[in-house]
C-alpha cells in the first residue's frame, strides 16, 4: 500500500465531524470506505461493524478496533447577547480554546462561531486557563435569533484544516483517533487482498472519549476470540518527557499493560522484527486509557493487543502524526491477522 492511500484515508475521515455520542457524519464517511470490503452495520450506540474476512470453519475470530469519535463541545444554554454556554465533550485542552474558531452543528445547518476571548490590552497576563463554565461561543446572532437557531445538545467542533507537512507528517483536529481508523481500514484492505484463516471483523467504535461504551457493547455483541486495538498515544515534542511518549515517525508503538495479553504482545514484537516493520515499545502498569480496558473485560474476556500511533498536540485542533506510522500500524495488524491459528 502506498503512503498516498494512507493520507487519502486519513483526510476523508478527518473531514467528517463526529464528537463523542454524535458520530453520524464520521460514521457515514467511514461506512463509505468500508462498504467495498463487506456488509456494514451500525450498533445501537453508533459503532460500525464490518466482517472483511469470513474465515475458515472453526478458525478464531479477530476484531480490529479503533474509536471513531472525537473531542468537542456541546451547547448547554443560550445566554444574553446570543452567546452560547457550552460543556466539553471529552478532554479538551482548555488552554487553547479562547479565540478558537468553531462550528456549531444546529438542527437547520452549520453556523460559524468563535470562542470569546479577552483582548491582551485588557488582561493583566496572570489569568489561568478558563474553566468550561466560563467559556462562551459567539456566533454573531442576536438573542432572539440565537434562541431560534440553537438548542441545548447541539454539538460544536473545533475548526481545523487537514494539512500535509514536511517529513510525511499530517495535521488535523480529529487524528485522535481517525489515524487509528485509517490504520484499521488500511489493514482490512490488505487482508481482503491476502487473507489468512481467521475471521476478521472491523469495529470503529463510538464514545471512547467519554465512556468507552461503544467498544464495550460492540465487543459483547461480536464475542471475538481476540482483538487488536489501535489508538493514538503521546508523541515526542515540546514539553513532553522522552520516557512518557513515543517517537513520531519511529514506527508503530507496541504497548504492554495488564489488560494486554502477554502472548499477543510478544508475537507482535516478533512479527515486527520478522517483517522489517519499524516499531517501538511502551509499557504501562495500570489501565491503558483506551478501549482495550473495556474490550478485554467484555463477556467472558477477550485476549487483546494494543498498537498506538504517536501523536503531537493531543486534544487540540492541530493534532499531528506521521502517515508512515499509520502505514506501519496497518501492516503489523494485517501480518498478525494472517497468521492467527487459535
Amino acid at each position: 500500500m502506498e503512503l498516498t492511500e494512507i493520507i487519502s484515508l486519513a483526510r476523508e475521515l478527518c473531514q467528517a465531524p463526529g464528537i463523542s455520542g454524535r458520530e453520524e457524519d464520521a460514521a457515514a464517511a467511514a461506512e463509505k470506505l468500508l462498504a467495498p470490503l463487506g456488509a456494514v452495520e451500525r450498533t445501537p450506540l453508533g459503532s460500525l461493524l464490518c466482517t472483511v474476512c469470513p474465515g475458515e470453519p472453526g478458525a478464531p475470530h479477530l476484531m480490529l478496533e479503533a474509536h471513531l469519535d472525537q473531542i468537542g463541545m456541546v451547547v448547554t444554554a443560550v445566554e444574553k447577547g446570543g452567546f452560547l454556554r457550552v460543556a466539553n465533550v471529552g478532554g479538551l485542552d482548555r488552554r487553547l480554546l479562547p479565540a478558537s474558531p468553531v462550528t456549531v452543528h444546529a438542527r437547520d445547518g452549520r453556523y460559524a462561531g468563535v470562542v470569546a476571548s479577552t483582548p491582551p490590552h485588557l488582561s493583566d497576563g496572570k489569568e489561568k486557563p478558563l474553566k468550561m463554565e466560563g467559556i462562551l461561543v459567539d456566533t454573531g446572532l442576536s438573542d432572539e435569533a440565537a434562541r431560534e437557531a440553537f438548542a441545548p445538545g447541539d454539538p460544536i467542533t473545533l475548526d481545523s484544516d487537514f494539512v500535509e507537512m514536511a517529513g510525511g507528517l499530517i495535521c488535523s483536529g480529529s487524528l485522535d483517533n481517525r489515524a487509528g481508523c485509517a490504520a484499521v481500514i488500511a489493514a482490512a484492505r490488505m487482508l481482503r487482498e491476502n487473507p489468512g484463516r481467521c475471521r476478521v471483523t472491523v469495529c470503529l467504535a463510538s464514545q471512547e472519549e467519554t465512556s468507552g461504551f461503544g467498544a464495550a457493547t460492540a465487543a459483547f455483541a461480536l464475542a471475538p476470540d481476540l482483538a487488536l486495538i489501535t489508538d493514538v498515544t503521546f508523541g515526542d515534542g515540546f514539553g513532553v518527557k522522552p520516557q512518557e511518549c513515543g517517537k513520531v515517525g519511529g514506527g508503530v508503538e507496541i504497548d504492554y499493560a495488564p489488560a494486554v495479553n502477554r502472548q499477543i504482545f510478544d508475537r507482535l514484537r516478533e512479527l515486527a522484527r520478522e517483517k522489517g516493520i519499524p516499531w517501538q515499545l511502551y509499557a504501562m502498569g495500570s489501565r491503558t486509557g483506551t478501549d482495550t480496558d473495556l474490550i478485554a473485560a467484555s463477556g467472558g474476556g477477550v485476549r487483546c493487543g494494543l498498537l498506538s500511533i504517536p501523536l503531537r498536540n493531543m486534544h487540540t485542533a492541530v493534532e499531528t502524526v506521521s502517515a508512515r506510522d499509520i502505514l506501519h500500524t496497518a501492516s503489523l495488524m494485517a501480518a498478525f491477522a494472517r497468521e492467527v491459528q487459535e
